[in-house]
């Protein structure tokens, strides 16, 4: 690389060591942001990591109903099945490679369970559940359910050899099959030793990269397994390496929403009288109740 190009590719500003929590009914999750540190990095609200993990009979666990409001959610299933279901009457069951993207909107009740097969069987469990904020104009759309197969995702190689699997947005000539309302790139790479990724990055964009699996290098910088990168906004690209190990990283990139963020669990809105409401709304019934 040039010293022209290097000049103008982005370097790390700083990077996040995940903690580990539980969600739903009691699944551990490994959670780069949010944090008292990094409340979010704008347009992405929350980045969670389920697994990998090796599961008996009847240890599978999901989530219950509950409510959103104000963002879309992301559901990327690597291994396992997710059985999803929501107060609009959506049933959609999300298999190994697959993914659900749920715009909440104005308001939805939703569940992510394990098929009854699943947690006979037990298996593999791994996935990923981003979190993607709406601008303030959005936040009352209806909420919408888009699914797409392991199939329905392309696959790139990129020149140095590494293979990315793009989700949403476009990048090294293949584009996702989602339609975002705000523009985005979620891409997973998996990175054999020695090969590297090159990714541009619109200007204005903000970008991270998250390590699923291994290690890897951004920009130069060592980055341990668990860990996200985000980088700096001068610059119109950056590199994704894995140097000496094997390594599965997570790319997001997106334009700022700008706007102020007050959330409260599983509502996102922009002011603390929006959350109010959004919680009477969901007590009152107005998001809608899951089918008996």
């Amino acid at each position: 690389m040039t010293a022209s190009q290097l000049a103008g590719r982005r370097t790390v500003a700083r990077t996040a060591r995940p903690f580990h929590t539980y969600e739903g009914a009691g699944f551990p999750v490994r959670r780069p942001f949010p944090t008292e540190e990094l409340p979010f990095v704008d347009p992405f609200l929350m980045v969670d990591q389920v697994g990998p993990t090796e599961l008996a009979p009847g240890e599978a666990k999901g989530a219950p109903p509950h409510p959103h409001r104000g963002f879309e959610t992301i559901q990327y299933v690597l291994d396992g099945d997710i059985a999803n279901a929501d107060s609009r009457g959506h049933r959609a069951v999300v298999r190994a490679g697959g993914v659900q993207w749920l715009t909440a909107g104005s308001g939805i009740v939703h569940e992510a369970l394990p098929t009854p097969e699943f947690l006979a069987s037990g298996g593999r469990q791994h996935m990923l559940q981003i979190w993607l904020n709406l601008p303030a104009h959005l936040k009352g759309v209806p909420p919408q359910s888009q699914n797409a197969e392991a199939a329905d995702l392309p696959v790139a190689v990129t020149p140095e050899g590494a293979e990315l699997t793009v989700l949403a947005g476009t990048s090294h000539g293949v584009t996702g099959p989602f339609e975002t309302r705000t523009p985005v790139l979620v891409a997973h790479g998996r990175l054999a030793p020695g090969t590297r990724a090159e990714f541009t990055v619109p200007a204005g964009h903000n970008a991270m990269v998250y390590v699923m699996q291994g290690e890897a290098t951004v920009s130069g910088t060592p980055l341990p397994d668990g860990h996200l990168a985000v980088l700096t906004q001068e610059g119109d690209g950056f590199t994704v390496e894995a140097p000496g190990t094997a390594a599965e990283v997570l790319v997001l990139t997106g334009e700022p929403i700008g706007e102020p963020v007050a959330r409260s669990g599983p509502f996102v809105m922009n002011t603390a009288a929006e959350l109010r409401a959004a919680e009477r709304d969901f007590r009152e019934g107005r998001m809608g109740r899951m089918p008996a």
